[in-house]
């Protein structure tokens, strides 16, 4: 009776997290958008990956974030704008980073392609016509894209802990 309700949860939690890379997969697109906003908002500009999770250096990170004419509410309501926005970014990073190195680890050509072209937010429809091949047989290669990203150990450890460390 144990082992049928532990293969129930099982299924539920394998379930959740089809859903839950489903939706990334379906969010990428304005994601990788917001990360460069948020990059050019808080950096002044967009940084390039490889740079994403790296600390700034130089005079501006040494000096004090302080000015004259501020009150110390206003002061504080900015750094906590300011950290959630930072929050925020390192999130978004990570799941765009994730998203866009997982696709390498894809069984054939075709997958590849069909993954590319999902990031991209096209339509199964669009798809389909991109590669002269079935609808049906698009969303087929998507569910079996989403299952191998869900055995790969880098998308586990997201899925469990929200980070990749």
């Amino acid at each position: 009776m144990l082992t049928n309700q532990s293969t129930a949860r099982k299924m539920e939690e394998l379930g959740d997290m089809f859903n839950i890379i489903t939706q990334m997969i379906k969010d990428f697109k304005w994601m990788r958008n917001e990360v460069q906003r948020l990059q050019k908002l808080l950096y002044g500009q967009s940084l390039p990956i490889q740079n994403w999770g790296v600390a700034q250096y130089g005079v501006e990170a040494a000096m004090p974030r302080g000015s004259k004419g501020k009150s110390m509410a206003e002061i504080k309501r900015i750094e906590s704008l300011e950290e959630k926005r930072n929050n925020r970014l390192r999130r978004y990073e990570t799941e765009v980073y994730l998203l866009e190195t997982l696709g390498d680890t894809l069984q054939n050509e075709t997958q590849k392609v069909i993954y590319d072209c999902l990031l991209e937010g096209m339509s199964y429809r669009e798809i389909a016509l991109h590669l002269m091949i079935s609808k049906d047989n698009v969303q087929r290669q998507k569910k079996d894209i989403i299952q191998q990203l869900l055995e790969n150990e880098q998308m586990e450890t997201f899925l469990l802990y929200g980070d990749l460390d």
